[in-house]
């Protein structure tokens, strides 16, 4: 499997250069590195958090919001590193700056890809409640970043959106093959790719570069941590939850994979139905 994945980063690097990703921001480059270190600054780390006003006013809004349920708000930076631990404002800020990285990417397709990116990730992270194998903060980092390839792919070719949704309105086909097919890559090679670049865990990356494909979670690649499966399973399970309550239809994936998704997690449909109504106000609050 190494050898696979060094043919797979090779090609991706190669294909990449000509799309474009966002490099990792230096003030990312600086936290990870702190955090990594046997004795970190807070101090230090709530300079470099505060000397970007707006990256620091949003992830203060979002540590006061209900997500998180501090029983005191933060006022400061400092303060919200205190509260809620290096590694989860870490994780906060990596999401925040995820969504800085592509100011010129609007549009409906982009409203509906960072809607369904930030629901899915606090579904995830909410059921992690009942799933105590996979870390909180790191389920909701995947959220964020698991499709976090289709942004650069939007930007590079205009009529992306329209020509999935045109080739795949009609088609049992995945939407990686669509992606092959239309662009030469697929989004969550990609995705790695920029995952790899901004530091994420080997899980995530390995994650977001196997999510989309079915023989991942058959356990037919042995050497995919078991780590990457649940975060692979939880987010399968999270968008359903997500899209059964907005009444939208059931995807293709889940209709395939739902059932291996809920038994790697050892859940049951009861299971899933209990874990649909938790969610439920973590959706009507965001």
């Amino acid at each position: 499997m190494e050898q696979d994945l060094a043919v797979i980063d090779q090609e991706a690097a190669q294909l990449v250069k000509g799309i474009g990703i966002p490099p990792c921001p230096a003030i990312l480059t600086s936290l990870v590195r702190e955090m990594r270190s046997d004795d970190p600054d807070f101090n230090r780390m709530a300079k470099l958090i505060s000397s970007d006003v707006g990256l620091a006013a949003a992830m203060l809004k979002t540590v006061n919001s209900a997500f998180y349920g501090l029983p005191t708000k933060a006022t400061s930076v400092q303060q919200a590193l205190v509260l809620l631990g290096l590694r989860t404002v870490t994780h906060l800020i990596t999401g925040l700056l995820l969504r800085q990285a592509f100011p010129v990417a609007d549009g409906k397709f982009m409203e509906r890809f960072w809607d369904m990116s930030s629901s899915i990730a606090a579904v995830a992270a909410q059921i992690t409640r009942q799933i105590k194998s996979v870390n909180r903060d790191e389920a909701y980092t995947f959220g964020l970043f698991r499709d976090c390839g289709m942004p650069p792919l939007m930007l590079k070719y205009a009529d992306y959106a329209h020509a999935l949704a045109t080739r795949g309105a009609h088609s049992e086909r995945s939407i990686s093959e669509l992606e092959e097919e239309y662009c030469g890559i697929d989004h969550a090679q990609i995705g790695q790719y920029l995952a790899k670049s901004w530091h994420l865990s080997e899980q995530v990356c390995l994650a977001i570069l196997w999510h989309h494909d079915p023989s991942a979670l058959a356990q037919e690649h042995p050497e995919l941590p078991a780590a990457s499966l649940r975060l692979i399973a939880l987010a399968m399970i999270a968008e359903h939850v997500l899209r059964t309550y907005r009444d939208e239809p059931v995807s293709h994936e889940w209709q395939k994979n739902g059932v291996l998704a809920l038994g790697y997690l050892g859940l049951s449909e009861a299971d899933l139905a209990d874990l649909s109504e938790e969610a439920q106000q973590i959706l009507a609050e965001h």
